[in-house]
């Protein structure tokens, strides 16, 4: 029964190559980890997945879908792309890794028709808005707690601080430092990344 079943397989990836390239083509798209995260500039709530770059998990790339419910600020859908590099890992023995200081930078896109990437010239003159209201980038450090549960698996608690350009700007424009200070424009987000 075995041969048989086996000798079909081979004439049905003869036939149809196409279904072993779409095995190997989602083999390699599977992320390296999932993630939730709370606020941090991408929604109240944000999940996602990610995938490890470099050598010895010293860079991540990830792609996160977030949600603000009406009751905290309106009914917002937002898609991020985070790059993060982590310079320096503390091992303890084998089973934690703690990197302390990972800089990176992220891009927020705002679902909705109040957003666009432009602005209404028609109803604002050239000089009035430069800035998209859809699109945000952020530069970002963060702190990772890393505990390897066996094989490829990891539990991963972690804080990021962020700010976006519309924030530094808005803060270093024509004095705007005396009225806004650091703890007004960076942002908090907590999460945990399950590896696997």
């Amino acid at each position: 029964m075995k041969a048989w079943n086996i000798r079909i397989s081979v004439v049905i990836l003869l036939l149809f190559p196409g279904i072993r390239l779409k095995a190997q083509l989602l083999e390699t798209l599977k992320p390296d980890y999932v993630v939730l995260q709370h606020a941090g500039s991408i929604g109240y709530m944000s999940i996602g997945g990610g995938y490890e770059l470099f050598k010895n998990d010293r860079g991540s790339l990830e792609f996160d879908y977030g949600y603000i419910p009406k009751n905290r600020g309106g009914t917002l859908h937002i898609a991020t792309t985070k790059f993060a590099y982590r310079p320096f890992r503390i091992k303890i023995k084998d089973k934690v890794s703690i990197f302390p200081l990972n800089p990176g930078v992220f891009f927020s896109y705002h679902f909705g028709k109040q957003f666009g990437l432009g602005f209404d010239r028609d109803q604002y003159g050239k000089s009035y808005y430069g800035w998209s209201t859809a699109l945000r980038g952020h530069i970002s450090v963060s702190n990772e707690i890393k505990l390897h549960t066996g094989n490829k698996n990891s539990v991963t608690i972690y804080s990021e601080f962020n700010t976006s350009d519309l924030s530094l700007a808005s803060m270093f424009y024509k004095n705007n430092s005396q009225w806004l200070s650091p703890e007004d424009i960076v942002k908090l987000g907590v999460g945990v990344k399950v590896g696997f």
